[in-house]
């Protein structure tokens, strides 16, 4: 099984849930060692190694503040690296694949719990829509190759995760991490305060990267393409499959959290300058509790794990 991405916060998950469960046969390449950019070393790549199964983890992502500067960057990567492995995947006759995108996929004004069938029915989040079309592509990629070619290339959504070897560059990573490294550094360095974007208000769901991990696992090993739509449908869309916990948090009560556990003593400043993005964002994962997997950490439980980590590993 080849793992793209394994070194982030999706893959490392993955992998290591992989070894939990015994599998051995585990096939990673570092950028440095493969560029998945590169249309000839990924051939190349799947040629020597011959990999059966396929977990396509590898992508550029980021925050509101790293999709709205680099959106060329995000949607020409994103699209570059999924069309590359997606499509010698199909060349060498992989028996599954599993393509991870996001749930920033959704319209900005879907209906909220956002079930599957809300994609592509109105215009997307400004600031990550050439991430979010990236993704979308890779979707319809998978779907367009499993009725062409008959493959077996599934797409999960997950929710916002956050987890050990998360991104904590305060440029570049998401809502969690970000507040968690700002309320630490504050702590540390005896700050009575700390500046959050935005008014505090949206509401964003969480879930732990190790708790994604083993939904992947689960749909590898349990789920197939067949199984997603109906042999009925003379249209088949929406295939993917939702990866969350169904149950959201505001910003103010995520970062109170944060304070408790970090054991910050200082208040906090919602800059309300500074853009708040979608109000809500909430998954249904119906679709996957159907199929037969739910979470189970809960968010301060793994929040505590995640910080635990943190302090382990931040120099």
């Amino acid at each position: 099984m080849y793992i793209a991405g394994h070194n982030g916060l999706v893959g490392s998950a993955i992998f290591k849930n992989l070894q939990v469960k015994g599998y051995t046969n585990l096939v990673c390449r570092t950028h440095k060692e493969l560029d998945l950019l590169n249309q000839s070393e990924v051939e190349k790549f799947f040629e020597l190694e011959k990999p059966e199964y396929v977990i396509m983890a590898a992508a550029k992502v980021g925050g509101i503040v790293a999709n709205n500067t680099y959106r060329a960057d995000f949607i020409y990567e994103n699209l570059q690296v999924q069309n590359n492995v997606i499509h010698q995947s199909y060349i060498h006759n992989i028996k599954k694949l599993l393509f991870l995108g996001s749930t920033c996929i959704y319209p900005k004004n879907a209906s909220q719990p956002m079930k599957e069938d809300s994609l592509l029915t109105s215009p997307l989040e400004y600031t990550n829509e050439p991430y979010a079309i990236a993704k979308i592509a890779g979707i319809k990629m998978c779907e367009s190759y499993n009725l062409q070619y008959s493959t077996n290339f599934i797409s999960v959504m997950p929710t916002n995760l956050y987890g050990t070897n998360d991104n904590f560059n305060l440029e570049t990573s998401h809502v969690l991490p970000a507040l968690l490294r700002k309320i630490d550094d504050a702590k540390n360095t005896n700050q009575d305060s700390v500046e959050i974007w935005g008014s505090g208000a949206p509401r964003r769901e969480f879930m732990y990267s190790e708790d994604m991990a083993d939904a992947c696992i689960f749909i590898m090993e349990n789920v197939n393409f067949k199984d997603l739509y109906n042999k009925n449908d003379k249209e088949i869309r929406n295939t993917h499959i939702n990866i969350g916990t169904g149950e959201d948090i505001s910003i103010k009560e995520l970062a109170n959290i944060i304070k408790k556990i970090v054991g910050f003593k200082g208040v906090f400043h919602f800059n309300t300058d500074k853009p708040d993005g979608t109000m809500i964002k909430l998954t249904n994962p119906s679709k996957l509790n159907e199929l037969g997997w739910k979470y189970k950490v809960d968010l301060e439980e793994g929040i505590k794990l995640m910080y635990s980590w943190y302090v382990d590993n931040k120099n």
